[in-house]
């Protein structure tokens, strides 16, 4: 693989989600989480919805279950906005269907369904402020009014040193200065690793699976750039959608349309021809 070849812009996520699907690291997760509970094991734990590492859709998130009376969902950001609880209380919803879809649970029966309880985590690796230890749904978006649907995240920061998650946002944190100093190339993702190891931050992870955390933080295509050069597209076929409404309602025909088309955004009158025609309205 090229050496310049760019990282993935969401190069923390995927490895977040790659590291704690496996259970020795899910169950640290839980511990961190909740280290009162002393009794519990790797199988004490569930996946429930861990999503595929290279999807554009939900690609942070983990959720899973503690037996049957507990659902944890934690999700990774590195920037910082109120939509999250928006995201949590879509991921708890879709959560809980797969849950009642794998537990052959019918809602529309009378006999009541057993819950978990849910709990709602955002690991935030960014810039930490003046963050609260908490947001909730009714004071991000409706002033704190009582509201039919209350959702509450907690935030978590950094972590108590040396735990699973100090050493995954210590992690991103090293990632980012690599970053500054060698852009998003296939070095800095080496020299992230490599500081890590030396640092003893994840190193047992990275060392077992290093070849494989190396691929999902590389990509064929600059992701970021792929989705730049879309917004461009998208921006350029808004314009001309708009410029040949607008020619058309001054009354031009078909033909002028064209011209203008293709000398305005220096298209051949074939494809100025093709693009007005998508457009143009009998």
């Amino acid at each position: 693989m090229p050496a310049n070849i760019s990282v993935r812009k969401t190069v923390k996520d995927s490895v977040f989600t790659n590291l704690f699907g496996e259970p020795r690291y899910l169950l640290q997760l839980y511990q961190a989480i909740h280290p009162e509970d002393t009794e519990v094991k790797e199988t004490d734990l569930k996946t429930v919805t861990l999503e595929n590492i290279f999807t554009d859709s939900i690609y942070n998130d983990l959720g899973f279950i503690k037996g049957s009376k507990l659902m944890i969902l934690v999700e990774a950001q590195s920037t910082w906005s109120s939509n999250i609880i928006i995201r949590a209380l879509e991921y708890l919803v879709n959560s809980y269907r797969r849950y009642f879809s794998d537990n052959n649970m019918d809602l529309y029966k009378s006999k009541k369904v057993e819950l978990p309880r849910p709990e709602l985590y955002v690991i935030y690796t960014g810039d930490r402020k003046t963050r609260p230890s908490e947001i909730t749904l009714s004071e991000e978006f409706f002033e704190g009014e009582k509201i039919a649907v209350e959702v509450t995240v907690k935030m978590i920061y950094d972590g108590k040193k040396g735990d699973i998650i100090n050493q995954y946002v210590t992690f991103t944190k090293v990632h980012d200065e690599q970053v500054k100093l060698h852009g998003r190339t296939r070095k800095a993702v080496q020299e992230a690793i490599r500081i890590c190891k030396d640092q003893d931050i994840l190193r047992e992870y990275l060392e077992s699976r290093e070849s494989e955390v190396v691929d999902i933080m590389m990509q064929l295509y600059d992701q970021e750039e792929i989705m730049r050069v879309h917004d461009i597209e998208v921006a350029k076929d808004a314009a001309i959608r708009s410029a040949v409404e607008t020619y058309q309602e001054c009354g031009m025909t078909f033909f002028e349309v064209v011209k203008r088309i293709a000398e305005r955004f220096r298209f051949s009158m074939e494809k100025a021809e093709k693009e007005v025609g998508d457009y143009w309205e009998e």
